[in-house]
């Protein structure tokens, strides 16, 4: 089944001048499967990624999560999908320096506020666990080493057990020995919890180790 799919995806930027960024991008990610997108800086990766991930819908074409159009819908539902069916990783994980990360993890689940507090807790304590870094969970997260901050960021884009996690060069701040702890991390994910995962990089190593590789070249996917 097809966890995510996008439909003639196209984007322009239309000031100062006209400039097409996407052209007519069509994919498909199905459920459990590990893909990554490469390609030249400037050549559209990111764009598509914050498209697919609902954050930008300034675009034409359709979207579709889990076989339900995406596209058109308003700010708030757009705000609910997002924060209950994707996860996202960064290359800066962009955790709150004054929370610890224990706290750091539970917020997306209070923001969707399904779950009561006891429960946030022991589902986040339970995805440090997955990540081995329960141990971590009362230190501030401005304590940990950066290999320890993205296990954390991906933690919390775990916690809501969202069908697609997406990552913008997650592995990009990384020695290579973290980066191939994440990417072991993200396999983990695929294999045993059925997770699709669909990240940017650069990393050739990395996306040579995933089930497929989206090349993009001048906004368009080229294989």
């Amino acid at each position: 089944m097809a966890i995510l799919t996008a439909k003639a995806i196209s984007k322009s930027f239309h000031f100062p001048d006209e400039i097409e960024i996407l052209k007519d991008i069509s994919l498909e990610i199905q459920s459990g499967e590990f893909v990554s997108i490469m390609g030249k800086s400037g050549c559209g990766k990111s764009t598509l990624l914050y498209i697919l991930s609902t954050m930008d819908t300034d675009y034409t074409g359709e979207l579709y999560i889990s076989d339900q159009l995406i596209t058109g819908e308003n700010a708030e539902n757009l705000a609910r999908i997002r924060n209950s069916k994707i996860g996202f990783v960064f290359q800066f994980h962009y955790l709150l320096a004054e929370f610890s990360v224990l706290e750091n993890v539970m917020l997306p689940a209070k923001k969707l506020g399904v779950k009561s507090k006891e429960e946030i807790m022991h589902d986040a304590m339970e995805k440090l666990k997955l990540l081995n870094i329960e141990d971590q969970s009362k230190k501030l997260t401005s304590r940990l080493s950066g290999g320890q901050k993205q296990r954390v960021a991906i933690a919390r884009a775990l916690i809501n057990n969202p069908g697609i996690i997406m990552g913008d060069e997650p592995t990009g701040n990384l020695d290579s020995k973290n980066a191939e702890i994440v990417f072991d991390i993200f396999k983990e994910l695929t294999e045993k919890e059925k997770m699709s995962l669909l990240i940017v990089t650069h990393d050739v190593d990395f996306a040579n180790k995933t089930d497929r590789i989206i090349h993009m070249e001048d906004g368009k996917i080229i294989a």
